[in-house]
């Protein structure tokens, strides 16, 4: 069976799922990257805005604007933010001129670029001389991502989930060969590892069946499958005695700046 294709068009949905892991994983990789205040800031992929939001609560930025494709997720974040710019963009072919920022980044989003390289290179060209350049993303290859509880049963049942299309991209290995191809200097990597609980089982379940690599499978499979692979994955995910679900999953990230 072929598996759906990953699309993130609705703000809202994004945000049950992923909103609150992008906010542990961005709260980590802000406290790593420790910014000076008052930079000029983009956010490339920045989605329905929810690592937008950590950079005006928590980096004191002079100005902060985000671009992405999908206008779905731009509304959502217009109406969560309305500090920051927002505009529809293509990250292979940044809609700024050269040296326009002081800081870019790219939270969870190197992977779903179609060219990661093309997109790498483009946020050289809109960085100053020492400008910074960020990013994280989920260590899908190694399984670090937040559904591979999920992810793995429903291998172990014959189905395979869309994943990131430029995964290699996500790999430590990958990220440095991107940074360094694009010319980047001060390069430092680091993983980051977080820890979501939920209230029980079922918000759990239901939280991380509406991840957008999940979703559309689990709407092609016969219902005994889906009521099957629920009962596998509550075998195999910790639940606490107080009937807490407590996950873990960790990111790779990585920074260096523009050379002067």
């Amino acid at each position: 069976m072929s598996a759906p294709t990953i699309k993130f068009d609705d703000g809202a949905v994004y945000e049950r799922m992923m909103g609150k892991w992008s906010g542990l994983a961005g709260r980590a990789f802000i406290d790593w990257l420790s910014p000076p205040p008052n930079l000029r800031w983009v956010d490339i992929g920045c989605g329905n805005g929810a690592f937008t939001q950590l950079l005006v609560e928590h980096c004191a930025p002079m100005t902060v604007e985000g671009v992405d494709p999908s206008e779905g997720q731009l509304a959502f974040a217009r109406e969560r933010l309305a500090i920051a710019k927002f505009r529809q963009g293509d990250a292979m072919a940044l809609p700024f001129a050269d040296g326009t920022f002081d800081a870019a980044v790219m939270a969870l989003v190197v992977f779903f670029i179609p060219d990661p390289a093309r997109g790498v290179a483009d946020m050289a060209r809109v960085l100053r001389p020492g400008g910074l350049a960020a990013a994280y993303v989920w260590d899908v290859v190694s399984g670090g991502g937040p559904s591979e509880a999920i992810i793995i049963e429903m291998k172990g049942m014959g189905f395979t989930p869309p994943r990131a299309p430029q995964a290699e991209a996500s790999t430590p290995e990958g990220l440095h060969a991107l940074w360094t191809r694009a010319g980047f200097a001060d390069i430092e990597a680091r993983v980051l590892r977080m820890r979501r609980t939920f209230d029980d089982f079922e918000d759990y379940w239901s939280t991380t069946i509406a991840a957008p690599n999940l979703a559309p499978m689990l709407t092609t499979m016969a219902s005994a499958d889906v009521t099957q692979l629920k009962s596998r994955v509550r075998e195999q995910v910790p639940v606490e005695a107080s009937g807490r679900v407590s996950i873990e999953a960790c990111a790779n990230a990585i920074v260096g700046r523009r050379p002067g």
